[in-house]
């Protein structure tokens, strides 16, 4: 059960896949995890990396994007980009909103480009405050857990009639 659980933690701390990856992989597979075990593990996997993110990453993303190595360059100037255009829609979403409520909402919608990760590093990048920005990232990680899990467990299909 300790490697099942390590492995479903490791998968959801990965950029790009985090706990929306990480949740139906286990289910899916059957870890032989219950649910509520698989939920818990995958959000807390996903906030590990999210205060090194928001300290670290712009610096080191920084650094990167001026090495002479190309692909490295090229790949710290595709994640500082990707951090900036998510910052822009996030401030043009606040607008409405709030910068809490559309950073949350931001996290929170399992959609490819949005997460833990680059929510992090656009509030980071828009420096943002970090203990709020932590708290809408967090809330946001909890729903996407819940609506992944829901989605894992087929009861998406009971009410869309499929």
């Amino acid at each position: 059960m300790f490697w099942q659980i390590l492995i479903v933690l490791i998968i959801s701390m990965i950029p790009i896949i985090e706990l929306r990856g990480a949740i139906p992989f286990a289910m899916w597979l059957g870890l032989n995890l219950p649910e509520w075990l698989i939920l818990i593990v995958a959000i807390i996997g996903n906030i590990i990396p999210v205060p090194f993110i928001y300290y670290f990453a712009p610096k080191f993303l920084t650094w990167g994007a001026k090495k002479k190595w190309k692909p490295f360059r090229k790949l710290c100037e595709f994640c500082l980009k990707k951090g900036e255009k998510a910052g822009a829609k996030l401030l043009q979403k606040a607008g409405n909103y709030g910068t809490f409520v559309a950073l949350f909402l931001f996290v929170a919608i399992p959609l490819p480009g949005t997460g833990a990760w680059t929510g992090t590093l656009a509030a980071s990048i828009l420096k943002l405050d970090f203990k709020k920005a932590s708290i809408a990232i967090i809330a946001g990680i909890i729903t996407a857990g819940l609506i992944l899990l829901a989605a894992s467990l087929g009861l998406f299909r009971g009410l869309l009639g499929i």
